[in-house]
């Protein structure tokens, strides 16, 4: 691990959610808070200045709500991407999506508790990203194939190895780098490994977008 702690900047309308938050965050060795900001201009203002490595975004914000917030730190046309996890109340399915799209590299619910929240902002800066399990399973049940005459955009499971499709259904199931070696009976490099090949071959950002692929694509179906 570096030793220069990841720096945060929290993103939320209530005090007390940013005071708990920073609690917890501050509490962790290798993460200190550098800013908080109570609606989404002031924290892209911030953004901008500090230049924080992960953002902590809530959705419902004076001015500029979230998903804009996410879109102008993380989406395709910022000229500086920031890393954002959005951190909400709120979990609605077309949140989820817009905030995925535009480029969050994790939804996390409030209630999901402060682990949850610790794990999220250290899978960011992995490179890796982090669904709240509530939200996955109820995806999964509701998404499905779309229609074959109206075929999706992009490259589809043919693209992929049966090895990277096997990981591809794992990711999309919500599951870490570890569970996916221990479910294939390989080492979390390998598997790691993979994860880049699979990115590299859809032009996906991370696991997240190989989620969502997953699903629009039909390789993983709806749990049942």
């Amino acid at each position: 691990m570096s030793g220069t702690p990841t720096r945060i900047l929290l993103a939320d309308d209530q005090d007390d959610v940013r005071s708990g938050f920073r609690l917890v965050l501050d509490s962790q060795p290798d993460m200190t808070v550098i800013g908080e900001a109570a609606d989404g201009a002031t924290a892209f203002e911030l953004a901008r200045h500090l230049r924080p490595d992960v953002v902590l975004a809530d959705i419902r914000m004076p001015r500029l709500d979230g998903l804009e917030l996410t879109r102008l730190l993380a989406g395709p046309e910022s000229p500086r991407p920031t890393k954002v996890v959005v951190v909400t109340t709120f979990d609605l399915d077309d949140y989820v999506h817009t905030a995925l799209h535009h480029g969050a590299c994790g939804f996390l619910l409030k209630r999901s508790g402060p682990n949850l929240l610790i794990e999220g902002v250290r899978a960011a800066m992995a490179g890796d990203a982090l669904i709240s399990p509530q939200i996955t399973v109820r995806l999964l049940r509701r998404l499905s194939p779309p229609p074959p005459s109206h075929p999706h955009p992009g490259p589809g499971p043919d693209a992929l190895t049966d090895r990277e499709r096997d990981i591809a259904r794992l990711v999309a199931r919500g599951l870490t780098n570890q569970e996916i070696a221990t479910e294939l009976v390989i080492s979390p490099g390998t598997a790691k490994t993979h994860l880049a090949n699979i990115q590299a071959k859809l032009k996906l950002r991370n696991r997240v977008e190989i989620a969502a692929w997953s699903w629009r694509t039909g390789l993983t179906p709806p749990a049942s």
